[in-house]
Order: C-alpha cells, then sequence, then structure tokens
C-alpha cells in the first residue's frame, strides 16, 4: 500500500490463457513487476461460469489469468515473452495433457495499443518460426473476465504436494527461473 503522499503505482492489466491457469498463475506470481495475479474464465458465453461448467467444455471459456503489472518496471511487451515462452503456443486447444478449447491459447487485449503489441509478437514469431510451426494464439478483445473460485488461487504456492504441481508445474517453474532470473522478484529482506 502506498502513502498518501506517494504518487500510486501506474498499474496495466493483461489477460492471457496459455493452459491451466494454475501454471500461468505459478509463472507470473514471480515476475518482478508484476503487482497480481488473478486466474479465472474469459471468452465464453456463459454468465459467472464454475470451475467444473468450463471444465466440460461448454461455456466457450478459456482459463485465462489477470496479470496486473507495473508497466514502468516491465512492459507489455515483457509481458507477453514471458507469455509465449513458458507455454506452447502451436497447439490447437491443448497444453500437455490439457485438452479442449479451455486451455487454449488466448491474449485478450484491453485496448488498441495491447492489439498491436500482441499481433506484432505473434507474427514475429510466425516470420521466424520460433516454435519450429506457427503460433495459433488467439488475439481477441477481452469482453468480460471471471475470478476463478478461491481455491485456485495461488494453487500452486499452497499445494506444492499435489501430483499435478509435482509433476506439471514445478518442473515449469524450474525451467522458467533459469531462463528469466534476470526478471525475478527480488528475494525478500
Amino acid at each position: 500500500m502506498t502513502k498518501s503522499s506517494e504518487t500510486p503505482l501506474r498499474t496495466e492489466t493483461a489477460t492471457l490463457g496459455g493452459g491451466c491457469f494454475w501454471c500461468t498463475e505459478a509463472v507470473f506470481r514471480e515476475v518482478n513487476g508484476v503487482v497480481d495475479v488473478l486466474p479465472g474464465y474469459a471468452g465464453g458465453a456463459t454468465k459467472n461460469p464454475s470451475y467444473e461448467e468450463v471444465c466440460g467444455g461448454g461455456t466457450g471459456h478459456a482459463e485465462v489469468v489477470q496479470v496486473t503489472f507495473a508497466p514502468d518496471v516491465l512492459s507489455y511487451r515483457d509481458v507477453l515473452e514471458v507469455f509465449f515462452s513458458t507455454h506452447d503456443p502451436t497447439t490447437q486447444d491443448r497444453q500437455g495433457g490439457d485438452v479442449g478449447t479451455q486451455y487454449r491459447s488466448a491474449v485478450m487485449y484491453n485496448s488498441p495499443e495491447q492489439r498491436a503489441v500482441a499481433e506484432g509478437i505473434v507474427t514475429e514469431l510466425n516470420a521466424n518460426l520460433s516454435w519450429g510451426k506457427k503460433v495459433v494464439t488467439q488475439v481477441v478483445p477481452l469482453a468480460t473476465f471471471y475470478p476463478a473460485e478461491e481455491y485456485h488461487r495461488r494453487y500452486f504456492e499452497r499445494n506444492p504436494e499435489r501430483g499435478y504441481c509435482q509433476m506439471v508445474i514445478a518442473p515449469k517453474m524450474l525451467k522458467f527461473r533459469k531462463k528469466y532470473s534476470e526478471r525475478l522478484r527480488p528475494a525478500p529482506g
């Protein structure tokens, strides 16, 4: 919390679908310049969907995270570079063993500027074939974001012993921390 005499921190929000939101949230919680990460659902037609409804695949929503970040520390392009390098943006409606439209790769933009940056990065990745094949990430406007149920928040942090956390998220986090050591949030103290 800032003191009233200090200038409030300027923030922006990015809404990203990179498969399971537990993985994406865990990554962004460690990025310097990220103020908050909230898992949720976006891109579908059902109002206030539950996790069970979204997992059933009938709502049209994707599991997403809203990343609130300080653009004076971390640019939107930086956020997207981390996003694109920490999931497979070339698989249609799939991330590893998670299959269905709810696990699609998506950037849901909040402004024309965000759209331009996201489309530019997709164009660059496809021109360079950075992933060895074309990126299928959707770049679409954000309509409505629905926060996920409380038990999904900080899932990896609160459930490190769970099988999914040990087998999927922990290895992803080790790879992420090695690749982005310079972008990690400073250790407390």
